[in-house]
């Protein structure tokens, strides 16, 4: 990743000249429409680029297919903005030409994820699971199910999915703890984890896969939660260890809620999708009718500013 300043229309004296963004979706013609300055060419990364696209300085990209995107990222001389339309951007860090700021659709998922995340760990709570399978056998079985008033949460991660999730969790009554690299005003730092740890009843996380958090809840992690504790991973598949996972649910002393998987799609056989007290959604947590609408209004956003002279505010450091 790039550490000076994005290179902008301002500083390379083209601020006259209209700023050429490429868009992978008609839906991005309409959304930088009203953008000042800026004029959208529409590409398919499995085709040419489009005539112009040489002088092109924005690239809004697609999530897939990764080789397809890197290929043609490589043949942009004028490239120095790569906008993601995900939160996520571990398959682009550190993966763009040095002279390439990446920024992200941070702030546009967050409320869907969270509400997901919410949503789940209500269900778990409250054994509704159980009960739709007791409903699909006809079966009346009525029993105490938890709450999650007066539980100790912990949010890995305190940025935008983490701080959506506080807001949607507080209601409830839980006492939340957020958690993340550097400390601010009501966040505590990793280096409190071995403490806080064993301590709460959920342990959510809402943080990027990084070689950092690659593999955080691992065997070690996980041994650490206390009995009948859950964890929910919104975050990448990779930072858990499935198999450590698997080892401490198949038991029944741990309890799961996965989004995201590793491998994923999670195959068929895979004995996951049959333990006990996990519970699985495809990678769906941010799919709204509303989710690809908001991302393009963030894209936009980020984009109005590069155009303007400024760094765009989700720029992935």
């Amino acid at each position: 990743m790039p550490t000076q300043e994005p290179i902008t229309p301002a500083q390379s004296g083209a601020s006259t000249q209209p700023l050429i963004a490429l868009v992978p979706e008609p839906r991005g013609l309409d959304a930088l429409a009203a953008v000042d300055g800026v004029t959208a060419l529409l590409y398919d990364v499995r085709d040419e680029p489009p005539e112009g696209a040489e002088a092109a300085e924005v690239m809004v990209i697609p999530s897939r297919p990764v080789d397809r995107v890197l290929a043609l990222v490589d043949r942009l001389p004028a490239l120095r903005l790569v906008q993601t339309l995900s939160a996520g951007t571990d398959n682009w860090t550190g993966r763009l030409p040095a002279h390439v700021t990446l920024s992200n659709a941070r702030g546009a998922h967050g409320p869907a994820v969270a509400e997901w995340a919410a949503a789940t760990l209500l269900a778990v709570a409250r054994d509704l699971p159980a009960f739709a399978a007791d409903q699909a056998a006809a079966r009346w079985n009525p029993h105490v199910a938890e709450t999650l008033w007066d539980k100790r949460v912990l949010i890995l991660g305190a940025g935008d999915l983490g701080v959506q999730l506080r807001a949607r969790l507080e209601p409830f009554g839980p006492h939340i703890t957020m958690m993340a690299r550097h400390p601010r005003p009501g966040v505590v730092t990793m280096a409190d984890l071995p403490a806080l740890l064993p301590a709460q009843d959920v342990v959510a996380l809402m943080l990027p896969l990084t070689p950092d958090t690659h593999h955080l809840a691992d065997k070690d992690f996980l041994a650490a939660m206390k009995d009948g504790a859950i964890l929910l991973n919104a975050a990448r598949g990779p930072v858990v260890d499935t198999q450590a996972l698997l080892a401490e649910t198949r038991t029944g002393r741990l309890r799961a809620i996965l989004d995201v998987t590793d491998p994923e799609p999670l195959p068929p056989d895979h004995p996951l999708w049959h333990t006990p007290g996990v519970l699985i959604t495809p990678h769906v947590a941010g799919d709204v009718p509303q989710a690809d609408a908001r991302a393009w209004q963030v894209a936009a956003a980020q984009i109005a500013q590069y155009a303007r002279g400024e760094r765009p505010a989700n720029t992935v450091s």
